[in-house]
């Protein structure tokens, strides 16, 4: 495991209580007026990203959990249960099991990880470059107990720091969508992964409805790109290519989103419909109530200033978020299984 470090250091702004410099530099990877194009965010996709999850990972769990993902969603089933089903059913359909090496691509605060070590009984190491989310991520695993099944490794999951055919499964969940390249980060996975092995994912994907030329979708594909720390959003036809020229064989994928009731799409913990602690807070009162905390709260010295507007391209990236989801040009939830040849 790595050893814990002081969270405050990981994030000095954070410690020094001014995160504007830290917005300015991450939002100027968007602005498209200036150098925020595609290729600098693919360039720079590791400091992008790293920067990212420093100002929003506080925002993701308190608001949301530790599960910093989508999930299809019953009628009478809550938040927190589709969550879990949609983790044990990516562990199910990878037949994870006790004595399995197990390794997490890009594993956040260890949500899924610590679900699914639970429930599979495999041994999961998780990949993530961002510091103060493995120092979160190896406290809550202490916390519960899993220091034995779970581990962590600080680096970029596009130049992992493991040997050849290391592990015996892999998976992510809305994770590999900030990689630069696809291709070179499914050849990566393919290179640590035993041969016969099987590599499963959420990705997050344009559907077929997406039309380039329409400037809504445009809007919605930029919105999401710059409230969740992407480069760019693949297709699903791009996305299964990808695996097919990493070297992988496909033996299933769809989108899971329309697995979901048609009353609780993936989106409506967002989408201010819901009367939750997050539904609430996505109303328009909600977000302004929220917005006059913040402002309260940066005057008095209890936030670093700029957390409000880290608050608020937060909100645009959801109000995206449901856009892209009611109309259908978007998913976070498309599901594929691939395997290593022997």
């Amino acid at each position: 495991m790595i050893e814990a470090t002081n969270g405050a250091a990981a994030r000095p702004n954070h410690e020094r209580g001014d995160v504007r410099a830290d917005v300015a530099k991450y939002r100027g990877f968007h602005d498209e007026s200036s150098t925020g194009t595609v290729e600098s965010r693919s360039e720079h996709y590791g400091e992008m990203v790293k920067g990212y999850y420093d100002l929003v990972t506080d925002f993701f769990e308190y608001g949301w959990g530790e599960s910093f993902h989508f999930a299809p969603r019953f009628t009478g089933e809550t938040f927190a249960a589709s969550i879990a089903r949609h983790q044990h059913y990516l562990a199910s359909r990878l037949r994870l099991a006790p004595g399995m090496k197990v390794l997490d691509v890009g594993c956040g605060i260890g949500g899924p990880m610590r679900s699914i070590a639970r429930f599979s009984g495999a041994s999961v190491e998780g990949i993530n470059l961002n510091t103060y989310q493995l120092e979160r991520a190896r406290k809550l695993c202490d916390e519960a107990g899993l220091e034995g099944l779970c581990s962590f490794i600080e680096h970029d999951f596009m130049k992992m720091p493991v040997d050849d055919a290391t592990y015996d499964a892999a998976y992510g969940f809305e994770a590999t969508c900030h990689a630069p390249d696809k291709t070179a980060l499914f050849r990566e996975i393919h290179r640590v992964l035993r041969p016969g092995a099987e590599f499963a994912a959420y990705e997050w994907c344009l559907t077929d409805r997406y039309d380039p030329s329409r400037p809504n979708h445009r809007k919605i594909k930029k919105d999401i790109e710059e409230g969740d720390g992407l480069p760019d959003i693949w297709t699903i036809p791009a996305t299964k290519q990808a695996l097919l020229d990493a070297g992988f064989e496909i033996l299933e994928s769809e989108d899971r989103a329309p697995s979901a009731d048609p009353g609780t799409p993936w989106y409506l913990p967002i989408s201010g419909r819901e009367l939750t602690f997050t539904g609430v807070r996505r109303t328009r009162i909600g977000q302004r109530l929220t917005w006059a905390a913040l402002t309260v709260a940066e005057r008095a010295g209890l936030v670093p200033k700029g957390t409000m507007s880290v608050s608020q391209f937060l909100h645009r990236g959801a109000d995206a978020l449901v856009a892209g989801g009611e109309t259908g040009v978007f998913t976070p939830m498309f599901y594929f299984r691939a395997r290593k040849p022997l």
